[in-house]
Protein backbone atom coordinates (compact mmCIF):
# COMPACT_ATOMS: atom_id res chain seq x y z
CA UNK A 1 0.00 0.00 0.00
CA UNK A 2 1.34 3.23 -1.03
CA UNK A 3 1.92 5.40 1.89
CA UNK A 4 -0.49 8.50 2.63
CA UNK A 5 0.96 11.95 2.60
CA UNK A 6 0.33 13.63 5.64
CA UNK A 7 -0.59 17.12 6.32
CA UNK A 8 -0.40 19.40 9.36
CA UNK A 9 -2.88 22.00 8.81
CA UNK A 10 -3.85 25.07 11.04
CA UNK A 11 -6.55 27.38 10.79
CA UNK A 12 -9.91 28.62 12.10
CA UNK A 13 -11.72 25.46 13.09
CA UNK A 14 -12.76 23.61 9.52
CA UNK A 15 -15.58 22.13 11.05
CA UNK A 16 -17.56 24.19 13.15
CA UNK A 17 -15.90 27.64 12.40
CA UNK A 18 -18.35 29.48 9.83
CA UNK A 19 -15.66 31.97 8.59
CA UNK A 20 -14.18 31.70 5.25
CA UNK A 21 -11.21 30.48 6.41
CA UNK A 22 -12.29 27.70 8.34
CA UNK A 23 -14.71 26.56 4.71
CA UNK A 24 -12.04 26.96 2.61
CA UNK A 25 -9.76 24.92 4.87
CA UNK A 26 -12.52 22.12 4.69
CA UNK A 27 -13.09 22.08 1.26
CA UNK A 28 -9.13 21.73 1.10
CA UNK A 29 -9.29 18.95 3.07
CA UNK A 30 -12.15 17.15 2.00
CA UNK A 31 -10.92 16.76 -0.98
CA UNK A 32 -7.67 15.83 -0.58
CA UNK A 33 -9.03 12.94 2.10
CA UNK A 34 -11.47 11.89 -0.71
CA UNK A 35 -8.39 10.86 -2.98
CA UNK A 36 -7.60 8.71 -0.29
CA UNK A 37 -4.22 9.59 -0.48
CA UNK A 38 -3.62 11.75 2.79
CA UNK A 39 -3.92 11.90 6.32
CA UNK A 40 -4.89 15.12 7.80
CA UNK A 41 -3.93 16.40 11.10
CA UNK A 42 -6.10 19.64 12.02
CA UNK A 43 -5.49 22.73 14.86
CA UNK A 44 -8.64 24.42 14.76
CA UNK A 45 -8.54 27.67 16.24
CA UNK A 46 -10.32 31.01 16.33
CA UNK A 47 -13.77 30.20 18.05
CA UNK A 48 -14.69 29.55 21.75
CA UNK A 49 -15.05 25.08 22.20
CA UNK A 50 -16.98 23.53 24.08
CA UNK A 51 -14.05 21.32 24.77
CA UNK A 52 -11.07 20.48 23.89
CA UNK A 53 -11.23 16.68 22.76
CA UNK A 54 -10.20 15.98 19.41
CA UNK A 55 -12.75 15.08 17.03
CA UNK A 56 -13.19 13.00 13.60
CA UNK A 57 -15.91 12.82 11.06
CA UNK A 58 -18.09 9.60 10.50
CA UNK A 59 -16.93 10.46 6.56
CA UNK A 60 -12.85 10.46 7.22
CA UNK A 61 -12.65 8.71 10.39
CA UNK A 62 -8.76 8.20 11.31
CA UNK A 63 -8.04 10.09 8.53
CA UNK A 64 -8.76 13.01 9.90
CA UNK A 65 -8.37 14.63 13.11
CA UNK A 66 -9.11 17.83 14.49
CA UNK A 67 -7.78 19.63 17.74
CA UNK A 68 -9.29 22.64 19.27
CA UNK A 69 -7.16 24.99 19.83
CA UNK A 70 -6.91 28.77 21.35
CA UNK A 71 -5.90 30.67 19.28
CA UNK A 72 -4.07 28.99 16.35
CA UNK A 73 -1.47 27.26 18.72
CA UNK A 74 1.72 27.02 20.79
CA UNK A 75 5.45 26.51 20.18
CA UNK A 76 5.01 23.44 22.45
CA UNK A 77 2.05 21.85 21.00
CA UNK A 78 3.93 22.27 17.65
CA UNK A 79 6.93 20.22 18.09
CA UNK A 80 4.97 17.98 20.62
CA UNK A 81 2.49 17.00 17.25
CA UNK A 82 5.90 17.08 15.13
CA UNK A 83 7.60 14.18 17.34
CA UNK A 84 4.22 12.54 17.84
CA UNK A 85 2.61 11.97 14.41
CA UNK A 86 5.72 13.11 12.31
CA UNK A 87 3.90 14.94 9.27
CA UNK A 88 5.60 15.35 6.06
CA UNK A 89 4.15 18.90 5.62
CA UNK A 90 2.88 21.68 7.28
CA UNK A 91 0.36 24.09 5.98
CA UNK A 92 -1.30 27.15 7.61
CA UNK A 93 -3.65 29.72 6.83
CA UNK A 94 -4.99 33.40 7.63
CA UNK A 95 -3.29 37.07 8.19
CA UNK A 96 0.36 37.12 9.51
CA UNK A 97 -0.32 38.69 12.24
CA UNK A 98 -1.54 35.39 13.90
CA UNK A 99 1.38 33.65 12.92
CA UNK A 100 4.37 35.39 14.44
CA UNK A 101 4.91 33.15 17.01
CA UNK A 102 4.66 30.45 14.31
CA UNK A 103 7.60 31.84 12.12
CA UNK A 104 9.84 32.07 15.51
CA UNK A 105 10.35 28.19 15.31
CA UNK A 106 10.39 28.16 11.83
CA UNK A 107 14.09 27.07 11.91
CA UNK A 108 13.25 23.64 13.94
CA UNK A 109 10.17 23.34 11.97
CA UNK A 110 11.55 23.62 8.42
CA UNK A 111 14.42 21.56 9.47
CA UNK A 112 11.83 18.55 9.26
CA UNK A 113 9.07 19.29 7.22
CA UNK A 114 8.12 22.08 4.22
CA UNK A 115 6.06 25.15 5.52
CA UNK A 116 2.93 26.31 2.85
CA UNK A 117 1.46 29.63 3.88
CA UNK A 118 -1.70 29.98 2.04
CA UNK A 119 -1.66 33.75 2.12
CA UNK A 120 -4.07 36.79 1.63
CA UNK A 121 -3.19 40.60 1.65
CA UNK A 122 -5.74 43.25 1.56
CA UNK A 123 -3.80 46.21 -0.42
CA UNK A 124 -1.02 47.72 -1.15
CA UNK A 125 1.84 49.37 -0.61
CA UNK A 126 3.73 46.41 -0.91
CA UNK A 127 4.38 45.15 3.11
CA UNK A 128 8.24 45.11 3.09
CA UNK A 129 7.67 44.25 6.85
CA UNK A 130 6.17 41.16 6.24
CA UNK A 131 9.45 40.37 4.17
CA UNK A 132 11.00 38.12 7.46
CA UNK A 133 7.49 36.39 7.40
CA UNK A 134 7.61 35.46 3.86
CA UNK A 135 11.05 34.60 3.57
CA UNK A 136 9.81 31.68 6.67
CA UNK A 137 8.43 29.72 4.25
CA UNK A 138 8.93 27.06 1.72
CA UNK A 139 5.99 27.74 -0.33
CA UNK A 140 3.39 30.88 -0.58
CA UNK A 141 0.13 30.17 -2.05
CA UNK A 142 -1.51 33.34 -2.51
CA UNK A 143 -5.57 34.12 -2.53
CA UNK A 144 -5.46 36.77 -4.92
CA UNK A 145 -3.73 38.24 -7.64
CA UNK A 146 -2.90 41.27 -5.70
CA UNK A 147 -1.38 39.26 -2.77
CA UNK A 148 0.54 36.95 -5.39
CA UNK A 149 1.76 40.67 -7.27
CA UNK A 150 2.66 41.65 -3.10
CA UNK A 151 4.42 38.83 -2.52
CA UNK A 152 6.26 38.95 -5.69
CA UNK A 153 7.80 42.03 -4.81
CA UNK A 154 8.41 41.52 -1.22
CA UNK A 155 10.19 38.29 -1.28
CA UNK A 156 11.01 37.50 -5.05
CA UNK A 157 13.04 34.61 -4.03
CA UNK A 158 9.82 32.23 -3.01
CA UNK A 159 8.14 30.20 -4.71
CA UNK A 160 4.60 31.40 -5.64
CA UNK A 161 1.68 30.16 -6.14
CA UNK A 162 -1.27 32.10 -7.31
CA UNK A 163 -4.97 29.70 -6.25
CA UNK A 164 -8.34 31.74 -5.02
CA UNK A 165 -10.72 30.38 -3.09
CA UNK A 166 -13.49 28.59 -4.77
CA UNK A 167 -17.23 27.83 -3.64
CA UNK A 168 -19.03 24.35 -4.09
CA UNK A 169 -21.43 25.11 -7.19
CA UNK A 170 -23.19 22.02 -6.12
CA UNK A 171 -24.56 24.03 -2.98
CA UNK A 172 -24.57 27.50 -4.27
CA UNK A 173 -26.11 27.56 -7.70
CA UNK A 174 -29.26 28.65 -9.20
CA UNK A 175 -32.25 26.97 -7.89
CA UNK A 176 -35.19 26.19 -9.98
CA UNK A 177 -38.33 28.58 -9.86
CA UNK A 178 -40.49 26.48 -8.05
CA UNK A 179 -38.14 25.71 -4.63
CA UNK A 180 -36.73 29.51 -4.81
CA UNK A 181 -40.85 30.12 -4.81
CA UNK A 182 -41.74 27.53 -2.03
CA UNK A 183 -38.48 29.46 -0.03
CA UNK A 184 -40.21 33.21 -0.14
CA UNK A 185 -43.26 31.91 0.68
CA UNK A 186 -42.30 29.89 3.61
CA UNK A 187 -39.97 32.68 4.69
CA UNK A 188 -42.15 35.60 4.04
CA UNK A 189 -40.14 37.26 0.92
CA UNK A 190 -42.47 39.42 -1.26
CA UNK A 191 -41.49 40.90 -4.35
CA UNK A 192 -39.63 43.96 -2.62
CA UNK A 193 -36.53 44.60 -4.38
CA UNK A 194 -33.86 42.62 -2.15
CA UNK A 195 -30.23 44.12 -1.72
CA UNK A 196 -28.11 41.20 0.52
CA UNK A 197 -25.22 42.12 2.78
CA UNK A 198 -23.56 38.74 4.55
CA UNK A 199 -20.70 39.71 6.42
CA UNK A 200 -18.69 39.98 9.83
CA UNK A 201 -20.12 43.21 11.78
CA UNK A 202 -16.61 44.24 12.00
CA UNK A 203 -15.07 47.83 11.65
CA UNK A 204 -13.87 47.40 7.83
CA UNK A 205 -16.79 46.00 6.93
CA UNK A 206 -18.34 49.44 7.30
CA UNK A 207 -21.73 47.60 8.35
CA UNK A 208 -22.73 51.28 10.07
CA UNK A 209 -22.25 53.32 6.49
CA UNK A 210 -24.42 50.51 4.95
CA UNK A 211 -26.81 51.59 6.68
CA UNK A 212 -27.14 55.42 6.78
CA UNK A 213 -26.29 55.00 3.20
CA UNK A 214 -29.40 52.95 2.54
CA UNK A 215 -31.83 54.75 3.99
CA UNK A 216 -30.81 58.07 2.00
CA UNK A 217 -30.98 55.62 -1.01
CA UNK A 218 -34.71 54.54 0.25
CA UNK A 219 -35.82 58.39 1.05
CA UNK A 220 -34.92 58.80 -2.93
CA UNK A 221 -36.71 55.98 -4.13
CA UNK A 222 -39.61 55.77 -1.32
CA UNK A 223 -39.94 53.62 1.65
CA UNK A 224 -40.89 50.40 0.44
CA UNK A 225 -39.71 50.04 -2.96
CA UNK A 226 -36.88 47.82 -1.85
CA UNK A 227 -35.11 46.36 1.61
CA UNK A 228 -31.64 45.35 2.63
CA UNK A 229 -31.27 41.68 4.47
CA UNK A 230 -27.69 41.65 6.66
CA UNK A 231 -26.80 38.40 7.93
CA UNK A 232 -24.73 39.28 10.86
CA UNK A 233 -24.24 39.76 14.51
CA UNK A 234 -25.85 43.42 15.16
CA UNK A 235 -23.54 43.02 18.48
CA UNK A 236 -20.35 42.03 17.28
CA UNK A 237 -17.97 43.22 19.91
CA UNK A 238 -15.76 44.30 16.86
CA UNK A 239 -18.31 46.20 15.13
CA UNK A 240 -21.10 48.82 15.73
CA UNK A 241 -24.92 48.66 17.58
CA UNK A 242 -26.75 47.69 14.01
CA UNK A 243 -29.87 47.40 15.80
CA UNK A 244 -29.64 51.12 17.48
CA UNK A 245 -28.34 52.66 13.87
CA UNK A 246 -31.36 51.50 12.70
CA UNK A 247 -34.02 52.33 15.36
CA UNK A 248 -32.22 55.76 15.57
CA UNK A 249 -32.75 56.16 11.95
CA UNK A 250 -36.11 55.17 12.26
CA UNK A 251 -35.99 52.62 9.13
CA UNK A 252 -37.10 49.71 11.92
CA UNK A 253 -40.45 49.07 9.85
CA UNK A 254 -38.65 46.02 7.96
CA UNK A 255 -37.10 48.38 5.23
CA UNK A 256 -33.29 46.64 7.16
CA UNK A 257 -33.74 43.37 8.25
CA UNK A 258 -30.96 42.08 10.51
CA UNK A 259 -30.62 37.97 9.62
CA UNK A 260 -28.26 36.88 13.21
CA UNK A 261 -28.89 33.14 13.35
CA UNK A 262 -26.53 30.73 11.83
CA UNK A 263 -27.60 29.12 8.66
CA UNK A 264 -26.34 26.22 6.84
CA UNK A 265 -24.88 26.82 3.38
CA UNK A 266 -28.36 25.53 1.46
CA UNK A 267 -30.62 27.90 3.36
CA UNK A 268 -27.51 30.12 2.33
CA UNK A 269 -27.53 29.84 -1.27
CA UNK A 270 -31.71 30.39 -0.99
CA UNK A 271 -31.53 33.48 0.41
CA UNK A 272 -28.51 34.66 -2.38
CA UNK A 273 -31.12 33.46 -5.21
CA UNK A 274 -33.86 35.31 -3.40
CA UNK A 275 -32.09 38.60 -3.79
CA UNK A 276 -31.71 40.97 -6.72
CA UNK A 277 -28.22 41.81 -5.81
CA UNK A 278 -25.59 41.15 -2.90
CA UNK A 279 -23.59 44.30 -1.70
CA UNK A 280 -19.44 44.43 -0.19
CA UNK A 281 -18.22 47.99 0.85
CA UNK A 282 -15.49 46.73 2.92
CA UNK A 283 -12.61 49.20 2.87
CA UNK A 284 -9.88 46.40 2.63
CA UNK A 285 -11.22 43.07 1.47
CA UNK A 286 -8.50 40.03 1.06
CA UNK A 287 -11.21 38.12 -0.64
CA UNK A 288 -14.73 38.50 -0.20
CA UNK A 289 -16.14 35.03 -0.13
CA UNK A 290 -20.17 35.96 -0.35
CA UNK A 291 -19.78 37.90 -3.20
CA UNK A 292 -18.49 34.77 -4.96
CA UNK A 293 -21.43 32.78 -3.07
CA UNK A 294 -23.73 35.17 -4.72
CA UNK A 295 -22.42 34.98 -8.27
CA UNK A 296 -22.18 31.17 -8.05
CA UNK A 297 -26.07 30.91 -7.30
CA UNK A 298 -26.34 33.90 -10.93
CA UNK A 299 -26.95 36.64 -8.48
CA UNK A 300 -25.17 40.22 -9.05
CA UNK A 301 -23.10 42.54 -6.85
CA UNK A 302 -22.21 45.97 -5.99
CA UNK A 303 -18.55 46.19 -4.33
CA UNK A 304 -15.46 48.39 -4.08
CA UNK A 305 -12.70 48.25 -6.18
CA UNK A 306 -10.70 46.35 -3.55
CA UNK A 307 -8.36 43.55 -2.87
CA UNK A 308 -10.09 40.36 -4.13
CA UNK A 309 -13.46 41.77 -4.65
CA UNK A 310 -11.85 43.57 -7.68
CA UNK A 311 -11.27 40.31 -9.66
CA UNK A 312 -14.74 38.95 -8.64
CA UNK A 313 -16.39 41.49 -10.29
CA UNK A 314 -14.96 41.20 -13.86
CA UNK A 315 -12.75 39.76 -15.93
CA UNK A 316 -11.76 42.84 -17.81
CA UNK A 317 -14.04 42.49 -20.34
CA UNK A 318 -17.68 42.24 -19.00
CA UNK A 319 -18.76 43.13 -15.82
CA UNK A 320 -20.98 40.79 -13.21
CA UNK A 321 -21.95 43.75 -11.39
CA UNK A 322 -20.91 47.21 -9.73
CA UNK A 323 -17.38 48.02 -9.05
CA UNK A 324 -16.75 51.08 -7.43
CA UNK A 325 -13.51 53.06 -7.38
CA UNK A 326 -12.34 54.12 -4.12
CA UNK A 327 -13.12 57.67 -3.50
CA UNK A 328 -9.94 58.15 -1.48
CA UNK A 329 -7.32 55.77 0.02
CA UNK A 330 -5.67 56.69 3.52
CA UNK A 331 -2.86 55.08 4.68
CA UNK A 332 -3.34 53.18 8.11
CA UNK A 333 -1.94 51.03 10.14
CA UNK A 334 -0.82 49.69 13.35
CA UNK A 335 2.02 48.50 15.93
CA UNK A 336 1.89 45.04 13.81
CA UNK A 337 0.70 46.60 10.44
CA UNK A 338 2.75 49.83 10.09
CA UNK A 339 1.35 50.59 6.75
CA UNK A 340 -1.80 49.82 4.48
CA UNK A 341 -4.24 51.61 2.26
CA UNK A 342 -7.56 51.77 3.38
CA UNK A 343 -10.04 52.04 -0.07
CA UNK A 344 -13.35 54.33 1.15
CA UNK A 345 -16.16 54.82 -0.69
CA UNK A 346 -18.11 58.09 -1.56
CA UNK A 347 -21.32 57.89 -0.20
CA UNK A 348 -22.93 59.39 -3.50
CA UNK A 349 -21.31 56.23 -5.46
CA UNK A 350 -22.94 53.85 -3.61
CA UNK A 351 -26.33 55.55 -3.56
CA UNK A 352 -26.01 56.00 -7.28
CA UNK A 353 -24.71 52.26 -7.45
CA UNK A 354 -27.74 50.95 -5.75
CA UNK A 355 -30.30 53.29 -8.09
CA UNK A 356 -27.98 51.72 -10.94
CA UNK A 357 -28.66 48.48 -10.12
CA UNK A 358 -32.44 49.01 -9.08
CA UNK A 359 -33.64 50.52 -12.34
CA UNK A 360 -32.08 47.56 -14.07
CA UNK A 361 -34.59 45.05 -16.02
CA UNK A 362 -35.19 41.73 -14.55
CA UNK A 363 -33.60 40.96 -17.74
CA UNK A 364 -29.98 42.81 -17.34
CA UNK A 365 -29.39 41.53 -14.12
CA UNK A 366 -30.54 38.05 -14.69
CA UNK A 367 -27.45 38.65 -17.69
CA UNK A 368 -25.07 39.77 -15.58
CA UNK A 369 -25.85 36.85 -13.17
CA UNK A 370 -25.38 34.13 -15.73
CA UNK A 371 -22.08 35.58 -16.91
CA UNK A 372 -21.42 36.00 -13.44
CA UNK A 373 -22.40 32.18 -13.02
CA UNK A 374 -19.93 31.52 -15.60
CA UNK A 375 -17.19 33.56 -14.36
CA UNK A 376 -17.27 31.56 -11.43
CA UNK A 377 -16.91 28.13 -13.04
CA UNK A 378 -14.11 29.00 -15.32
CA UNK A 379 -12.33 30.85 -12.60
CA UNK A 380 -12.81 29.78 -9.20
CA UNK A 381 -13.72 26.39 -10.25
CA UNK A 382 -14.77 23.72 -7.35
CA UNK A 383 -13.10 20.89 -8.37
CA UNK A 384 -10.45 22.48 -10.44
CA UNK A 385 -9.18 23.82 -6.95
CA UNK A 386 -8.99 20.60 -5.38
CA UNK A 387 -7.29 19.29 -8.25
CA UNK A 388 -4.56 22.27 -7.72
CA UNK A 389 -3.95 21.71 -3.94
CA UNK A 390 -3.28 18.12 -4.41
CA UNK A 391 -0.67 18.70 -7.50
CA UNK A 392 0.95 21.77 -4.74
CA UNK A 393 1.25 19.05 -2.08
CA UNK A 394 2.62 16.22 -4.27
CA UNK A 395 5.14 18.60 -5.80
CA UNK A 396 6.50 19.52 -2.69
CA UNK A 397 6.14 16.00 -1.32
CA UNK A 398 8.18 14.75 -4.14
CA UNK A 399 10.99 17.54 -3.99
CA UNK A 400 11.39 19.23 -0.74
CA UNK A 401 10.73 15.67 1.57
CA UNK A 402 10.48 15.68 5.04
CA UNK A 403 12.04 14.32 7.91
CA UNK A 404 15.04 11.90 6.62
CA UNK A 405 14.20 13.09 3.25
CA UNK A 406 14.25 16.61 3.62
CA UNK A 407 14.95 18.17 0.25
CA UNK A 408 16.07 21.98 -0.87
CA UNK A 409 16.36 23.34 2.47
CA UNK A 410 19.52 25.13 4.03
CA UNK A 411 19.61 25.19 7.55
CA UNK A 412 21.93 28.02 7.27
CA UNK A 413 22.98 31.24 4.90
CA UNK A 414 25.36 33.61 4.43
CA UNK A 415 26.08 36.73 5.42
CA UNK A 416 27.79 40.27 5.23
CA UNK A 417 29.31 41.58 8.28
CA UNK A 418 30.25 45.33 8.07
Amino acid sequence: MTKKIKILTISDHPIHALSGVGTQTRYIIESLLRSEKYKVISLGGAMRHPDYNPTQTEEFGEDWTVFPVDGYGTHEMIRSILRAEKPDILWFMTDPRFYGWLWEIEDEIRSVVPMVYYHVWDNHPPPKYNKEFYDSNDVIVAISKLTHDIVKEVSPDIENIYLPHAVDSNVFKKVPDEELNLFKEEHGFNDTFTFFWNNRNARRKQSGSLIFWFKEFLDEIGRGNARLIMHTDPKDPHGQDLNRIIKALDIDDGSIMISDKKIPPEALALIYNSSDCTVNISDAEGFGLSTLESLSCGTPIVVNMTGGLQEQVTNGEDWFGIGLNPASQAIIGSQEVPYIYEDRLAKKDVIAAFKKMYNMTKEERDEMGRKGMEHVRENYNFDKYGEKWAEIFENIYENRGSWENRKNHKRWHFMEIK
